[in-house]
């Protein structure tokens, strides 16, 4: 896979540590830039704070947000990713453990493009991981720039 960033925004070090290990598992070798709170994440996308000089052109291919986050949960992060001329045609897949109906109607009617529960078991998390990078990755075509 040619090297497309993903922007992990995950609060919890075990889902993150478990995500990449998947990720790698799977041969997926792409940088991963990982946001620990929705404000975090809202800063490497819009440019602001620590990350006022990164590369504008280091946009990533695909976003994979929790949705209960600190400082920021993951629904207003995705409000404020659709509400942006800059961001708004990112792919956004909701990534989260999160059983309740309500949150997935709100990701969907907020712009969302896929909506993925977590699963507890590793390996359908391993596999889960790769049906995502073989799609978003490789097959989908990523609006252009």
């Amino acid at each position: 896979m040619e090297n497309k960033m993903i922007l992990l925004v995950e609060d919890n070090p075990d889902d993150e540590a478990l995500t990449i290990r998947a990720l790698k598992k799977n041969n997926i070798g792409n940088k991963v830039v990982v946001a620990r709170d929705g404000a975090e994440a809202l800063d490497f996308l819009f440019f602001t704070g620590a990350f006022a000089d990164r590369d504008p052109r280091d946009v990533p291919q695909v976003i994979l947000l929790d949705l209960k986050l600190p400082k920021v949960d993951g629904l207003e992060v995705l409000r404020q990713i659709r509400a942006d001329e800059r961001t708004h045609l990112l792919p956004v897949v909701i990534l989260t453990s999160s059983k309740e109906e309500q949150d997935r109607l709100k990701g969907y009617s907020l712009g969302a493009n896929s909506y993925v529960r977590k699963p507890v078991d590793f390996n359908q998390f391993v596999e889960a991981v790769r049906q995502l990078g073989l799609y978003w990755l490789i097959l989908n075509e990523a609006p252009p720039r």
